[in-house]
């Protein structure tokens, strides 16, 4: 056998293709959602660490920083 597949219908073939390519998309979808999670996670502590860094002199800054959220 030289490794070569069996020239039957294209059927099968064409089904396999279809999952490879169903496949690829299903794994580009995982891993732009994961950097996403990644992404947000990172902005999430950056602003808790930002927010722990201002301490607001008055109560007036305060009203102002909630409703700028």
């Amino acid at each position: 056998m030289t490794g070569e597949e069996y020239a039957g219908p294209p059927g099968p073939k064409l089904t396999r293709l279809v999952y490879f390519v169903g496949a690829a998309v299903a794994c580009t979808v995982a891993i732009n959602k994961w950097r996403e999670f990644e992404r947000n996670s990172i902005i999430r502590q950056q602003q808790e660490v930002k927010g722990v860094a201002e301490i607001p002199s008055s109560s007036d800054s305060v009203a102002v920083h909630k409703a700028l959220k």
